[in-house]
């Protein structure tokens, strides 16, 4: 049986790890496949562009589902009030959450549409976008450190006040 002060226990420990396993996610896939690829001995720019979609398509929706769960980890209803997300962790969330936002409905776009004229043949030259979705990458990256670091605070044992 349940009670108030068992209810949610273990949702700050999701506040951990679905922040560090999103961290682990975006850094394998960003920072070390994206530009390895192009390394490969055969792998041709249309090719590589191809794969490329595939996988950061694979990713924002991982990174949605994950999102997801943190964000229902974050705000369940109706637990301990000493399980509760601080206003701080709140803050760091939203923002995550505009960064993905902004990755998914402003920059993929551009890029997907950049990369169909890659595909089809044109050579539409260089692109801001590519960087704009790195800092992105990079802001997504940094908010998750600011929501692991205020997660093991929060898991952190308090010395008891006398």
């Amino acid at each position: 049986m349940t009670t108030p002060t068992t209810r949610g226990a273990t949702l700050p420990i999701w506040r951990l790890i679905l922040p560090v396993l999103w961290f682990g996610m975006v850094a394998a896939i960003s920072f070390l496949e994206a530009p390895l690829k192009f390394q490969a001995p055969g792998i041709t720019i249309p090719l590589g562009l191809g794969i490329g979609r595939l996988v950061f398509f694979a990713l924002n929706v991982a990174e949605g589902l994950i999102l997801v769960a943190l964000i229902a980890v974050t705000l369940w209803p109706r637990i301990a009030p000493r399980l509760r997300a601080g206003r701080a962790q709140l803050g760091v969330l939203a923002a995550v959450a505009a960064v993905y936002l902004a990755k998914i409905l402003l920059i993929r776009p551009p890029l997907n549409a950049r990369t169909d004229l890659v595909l089809a043949g044109a050579n539409p030259g260089q692109s801001p976008w590519h960087y704009v979705y790195i800092v992105a990458d990079v802001t997504t990256m940094g908010l998750l450190i600011a929501l692991i670091v205020l997660a093991a605070r929060r898991l952190a044992p308090r010395p008891e006040v006398a």
